[in-house]
């Protein structure tokens, strides 16, 4: 694969105990370059100078013999090599999928929700609208000096927190996300803050974007703390915004004295310093190398610059070695893991953490938690929040408001939805899948603010997939809807599905009359209206006392929840070439929305995306770390055009056959088809789209130097959504119209299994 010979050498950071080994692997291709020699950099887990230079040896024999250069080999590096260099050499040879939430089952399994009486319930809203705060309320955990789980006004919850409320002890499981991910994210902060310094950003501006992801998912500050004071910093404006006054005491540690943020800030100034160099360096004379010719063009060679800088970066061993530091300083907080069962990776890296306490040690049990959950802001520069991809816990957590029963619950509660820009937008790959699997699905939405976009995409997915039955909507902050005309709770309560209503007309004309009789039906029989959820419920007041009511109901509202019901006895009869119309359609929307997003058309109303963001989409799909990348959601997007269509199809059968059905039997046929329909398609859209066009994606994320965003975004329209997600045409070659076929195949085994024909 690479005819140069690589050596590996030894590192000891600052700070650090350990030894580290740094290599060029032959085996496994940079993704920065698009060549083979990617830099890999691991733990040996020993701080003996002689046995880190005897494990460094052994891994230089792997290295200079081509023969261990494959994947196969292993079995017999293994019978000559320390099993720590053999996991270090074949580490991610082999692309690998985790079930983190299987790793997480065995630890705690989730209760049968049949067999033990349990109902699952998946927690969706808007970022800010309340969520997490419903959550508190539900499990009776203390606002001020518990905190769990964690609250902000910005997007807070980027893991999954699932919540299972029992009479055993407290009991928790902690997955972490992996070494090679998180240095991804790292990553892509550096590069983030070194265009920043290319623009002449001072050093707060640099400095914020080092430690914050762009998307807030990976906030670094959380774990290595602000940073030292620089004029013009100001990361408490989008973070915790709650009294820093409030009690602490429940977070103090002992052990946080191990945790020295004066050497942190002294690595960040480094870090800093170090990049502004390079870049400087770097970016010295490049854009001279670019004539720039009008407005136009300008913003061109802005690109171009950027592109080409962000290449020459991720080839300098400046860039390199900041990531080196800055891992060194995440690894210390794993020092500070509280007392529990952890499993590490050979190179020392955590995966899971689990702990266990008595019943009545629910102070300990919280604070052991706290590291894992917490945005606090007195706890930044120790917590571990960012590295965490999924919190399962469970115990007796009992409402006070409830007569002290633990309901038997299990809440889902996952990242706030953002703020999508279109009611139409796509959800998840993900949250499409836990909306299938969960017993309810409660929609969070503020009740001071009319319907966002992002509540409406959720309410199309749960309505357009069959699941319509699951739905509850909770509207929040109630306590805060006022005005002259509103002078009852009942006015109010008028006032807010009032605007609710406004939005159920659009949704008959888009999905057809039996969506909008679905969600009418479910915001007659399951909306709530929650106040002063921030505060302890008690019945001493009105509006305590009628928020514990709406609880109540809320609590019964979910128990209520049907299991599918059975389809009617009449069958609907479908006409295949309409199917065909749809697909067509549904292909035609696909490619449409895409296309100026890639800068390849323009559209009034759809920009274009920065390349930095479609680059991202290209890396994570090409190695299989995700089917998206923020907004950008390729699967979810061609599954959704599908499933809107295809949902609007089943509405509307040529005929009945046998009995003419009522409305709810109408209904109850169709949510079953859309339920078997949407469930295929999803699994169709991953496959075209993304697992049989792995290769395409590495083609798209490998293009390097001048012009390659414009190549990429030609890889991706024509070499994957093309072949994946072809318009069907009439003279078009049977590969082209293999989509069609596979869509009208998927949808006919649905209607198989329902009683339903395509004829």
């Amino acid at each position: 694969m690479a005819a140069h010979t690589y050596t590996a050498s030894l590192s000891k950071s600052q700070g650090r105990a350990g030894y580290s080994v740094i290599f060029r692997h032959p085996a496994r291709k940079d993704e920065s370059t698009g060549k083979f020699g990617l830099r890999v950099r691991r733990g040996l887990n020993t701080r003996e100078g002689t046995e880190a230079e005897r494990l460094r040896d052994q891994l230089n024999e792997l290295l200079k013999e081509d023969r261990y250069h494959d994947p196969s080999a292993r079995a017999e590096a293994e019978r000559r090599f320390d099993p720590l260099v053999v996991d270090i050499f074949f580490d991610k040879m082999v692309p690998e999928e985790l079930d983190f939430r299987n790793i997480r089952d065995e630890a705690i399994p989730l209760p049968e929700s049949k067999a033990d009486g349990y109902r699952s319930v998946l927690l969706l809203g808007t970022t800010g609208a309340g969520k997490t705060t419903l959550v508190r309320q539900i499990i009776g955990t203390d606002p001020l000096n518990e905190r769990f789980p964690s609250t902000s006004t910005a997007k807070t919850t980027v893991h999954d927190t699932e919540i299972v409320m029992d009479d055993g002890n407290w009991r928790a499981v902690v997955t972490f996300v992996p070494s090679d991910e998180a240095r991804e994210y790292l990553t892509e902060c550096i590069s983030a803050a070194a265009l920043a310094a290319a623009k002449g950003a001072d050093d707060s501006t640099i400095l914020r974007r080092l430690l914050s992801h762009v998307n807030q998912r990976f906030r670094f500050n959380y774990i290595l703390g602000n940073g030292p004071t620089l004029k013009g910093t100001d990361f408490d404006e989008d973070d915790e915004d709650e009294d820093p006054e409030e009690d602490t005491s429940l977070f103090a540690d002992d052990e946080s004295s191990e945790i020295d943020l004066g050497i942190t800030n002294e690595v960040l100034m480094q870090a800093l310093a170090t990049l502004k160099q390079t870049t400087l360096r770097l970016s010295e004379g490049l854009r001279n190398d670019m004539v720039a010719n009008g407005e136009r063009d300008e913003r061109v060679i802005d690109e171009l610059f950027e592109e080409k800088l962000d290449d020459l970066l991720q080839n300098d061993e400046a860039f390199h070695e900041i990531a080196d530091a800055l891992m060194d300083e995440i690894e210390k907080r794993f020092d500070l893991l509280p007392k529990g069962k952890i499993t590490r990776t050979r190179q020392g890296w955590p995966s899971v953490w689990t702990g266990e306490w008595a019943s009545d040690e629910r102070k300990d049990f919280i604070k052991a938690i706290a590291p894992f959950s917490s945005n606090y802001a007195p706890l930044f520069g120790r917590l571990l929040t960012p590295l965490v991809n999924g919190v399962r816990v469970a115990g007796p957590f009992r409402p006070s408001w409830n007569g002290g029963t633990v309901p038997k619950l299990v809440l889902l509660d996952g990242e706030g939805m953002g703020h999508t820009p279109k009611s139409s937008s796509a959800v998840s790959t993900t949250v499409s899948k836990r909306i299938e699997s969960a017993d309810a699905v409660l929609l969070v939405d503020n009740a001071t603010q009319p319907m966002q976009a992002a509540p409406l995409a959720a309410m199309r997915e749960v309505v357009a997939t069959g699941n319509a039955r699951k739905l509850i909507l909770a509207f929040t902050h109630f306590d805060e809807v006022q005005g002259d005309n509103l002078p009852t709770a009942s006015s109010k309560a008028q006032h807010v599905l009032a605007s609710a209503e406004n939005v159920l007309s659009a949704f008959g004309e888009e999905l057809g009359p039996y969506a909008e009789r679905a969600l009418r039906n479910r915001l007659e029989q399951a909306r709530f209206f929650l106040a002063n959820l921030q505060q302890p419920l008690t019945p001493d007041t009105a509006a305590g006392k009628r928020t514990i009511q709406q609880f109540v109901k809320l609590f019964e509202a979910i128990d209520g929840v049907i299991e599918k019901p059975q389809s009617a006895v009449a069958r609907p009869v479908y006409d295949r070439t309409e199917l065909v119309l749809v697909i067509t359609g549904a292909a035609e929307g696909f490619h449409a929305g895409w296309l100026p997003r890639l800068g390849l058309k323009n559209i009034p109303g759809i920009a274009k995306e920065h390349w930095t963001r479609v680059k991202a989409l290209t890396r994570r799909l090409a190695t299989g770390m995700a089917d998206e990348y923020d907004t950008l959601q390729p699967v979810a997007d061609l599954r959704k055009e599908l499933r809107d269509r295809i949902y609007v199809f089943v509405q509307n059968p040529t005929e009945w056959e046998g009995p003419e059905p009522t409305d709810d039997q109408r209904q109850t046929t169709y949510d079953s088809l859309a339920d078997n329909i949407s469930r295929r398609l999803l699994g169709l859209a991953s496959r075209r789209l993304w697992r049989q066009r792995i290769r395409e994606w590495q083609s798209a994320y490998d293009k390097r130097g001048t012009g390659s965003s414009f190549v990429r975004a030609r890889i991706i329209d024509q070499d994957i959504y093309e072949a994946a997600a072809a318009v069907p045409d009439i003279t078009a070659s049977p590969d082209r119209n293999q989509f069609l076929r596979d869509v009208v195949a998927e949808v006919e085994k649905a209607i198989g299994e329902v009683n339903a024909k395509l004829a």
